[in-house]
């Protein structure tokens, strides 16, 4: 008798697992555009806040560090807030903090205020991703990397237009230039407003109490995976983490200065340059879930860390041609990988959805934010080329990934 009960409680669960919401994924992913592209602005700034302020590249290093640092502390546990007490009205509260960020760092005539600016910035990331990943968990139905790259391929192409911003907006109007970023936060604001209405209806339904669902999966993983191994598994997903974020924060902070100081391009086509980098990583993104669903997690994680190396390594040594290719090359497969090691990390862990999202996204930003304000030390006391030969290697640190367990085995 317990035994068909159980049966029955699960059984809506599994059906509603195979429904793939792609209104809702569609409308998460916008809204991750909408806060990634305000989130870029900061780095976008950075050539126009050097100049006009007289910044060294330590002080561009802790402005990255203060509002990534205050995402990455502050996310795990807004992330397990919501695995204990899931609330919907977080999700517009979030980008309110964003959008008080924007107008402050429109405004700010000091490098204190800007670290204010920044800080809540960071707050308004904080609430948004492990919150929004958990929607986007709800809403995959049996497609979860696919899911994962909608949603995160939103955040890559909001980035991608940080330099696109610089090139054509800030290079002329400087850093008042901000404000008008105000409009998408207020967009972010209204579509996540429609998200938590459709998230709280959702949370309502029988099929998606939580708990169940965790006693079932953890019955079946614990087969296969030992305590032991999970952790050793959790280590090596946040080594290969800080390896793609450490990386990507010397190209997003430091490939524009030296495009500037080794080929003598301005700032405007130094900015082009760094948005190939980043649109290829947003349509890596995007590719890596599908290709995931199809040839398993581990191999494309594998694959997507350590198929960078070469790419990564070569590009110090190119000239400006080859060194457009290869940061491409190194965009496009690096971020292949980071919504599969969400995706696994949740598989790893389940029942702890908003947990996880928060500490991976939280790894993202703090590693991302620390990575750049040590590297700006590092070039402050050798060159800006030898920090682009140094973090080349990062990605070889994608070796690890041979050790994690198969998908196999995180299924039961």
């Amino acid at each position: 008798m317990s035994a068909n009960r159980e049966a029955n409680t699960t059984a809506p669960l599994t059906h509603a697992a195979a429904v793939t919401a792609f209104p809702i994924l569609f409308a998460i992913s916008i809204v991750h555009l909408l806060n990634d592209t305000m989130q870029s602005t900061v780095s976008a700034l950075f050539p126009i806040l050097k100049v006009e302020l007289s910044l060294s590249y330590t002080q561009i290093g802790l402005i990255a560090l203060a509002m990534n640092l205050t995402a990455s502390l502050l996310q795990p546990v807004v992330g397990q807030l919501s695995d204990k007490r899931p609330t919907p009205l977080i999700l517009p509260i979030g980008v309110c903090f964003t959008l008080v960020g924007i107008v402050a760092l429109s405004l700010a005539p000091y490098y204190a205020l800007i670290l204010l600016a920044v800080t809540c910035m960071g707050i308004g990331s904080a609430i948004f991703h492990p919150e929004s990943s958990r929607v986007a968990y709800l809403a995959a139905g049996s497609r979860r990397g696919l899911a994962q790259s909608i949603f995160q391929v939103g955040g890559n192409l909001g980035s991608s237009l940080g330099p696109v911003m610089t090139a054509v907006v800030f290079v002329h109007v400087g850093q008042f230039g901000v404000i008008w970023f105000a409009f998408a936060a207020i967009a972010g604001i209204v579509i996540q407003s429609y998200v938590a209405k459709w998230y709280r209806a959702q949370l309502l339904l029988p099929r998606y109490t939580a708990k169940p669902n965790a006693r079932v999966v953890t019955s079946e993983t614990s087969k296969a995976l030992t305590s032991r191994r999970v952790v050793w598994a959790m280590i090596i997903l946040i080594f290969l983490v800080i390896s793609k974020n450490v990386y990507t924060a010397s190209m997003s902070s430091y490939y524009t200065f030296h495009l500037i100081n080794d080929f003598g391009v301005s700032i405007r086509q130094a900015q082009w340059f760094l948005f190939a980098f980043l649109a290829a990583a947003a349509i890596g993104t995007f590719i890596g879930g599908p290709l995931a669903d199809r040839f398993g997690r581990r191999t494309i994680i594998w694959f997507s860390i350590l198929g960078t190396a070469p790419f990564s390594i070569l590009l110090p040594f190119s000239n400006l041609f080859w060194t457009g290719v290869m940061a491409i090359m190194a965009g496009f497969i690096l971020s292949s990988a980071f919504s599969i090691i969400v995706v696994y990390a949740q598989e790893l862990i389940p029942g702890k959805i908003g947990f996880v999202s928060g500490l991976f996204f939280g790894l993202a930003f703090g590693i991302g934010g620390l990575g750049a304000a040590v590297l700006g030390w590092v070039a402050d006391s050798t060159s800006i080329s030898f920090v682009m030969k140094l973090s080349g290697f990062l990605p070889l640190m994608g070796i690890l990934a041979i050790w994690l367990p198969k998908d196999s085995q995180l299924r039961g």
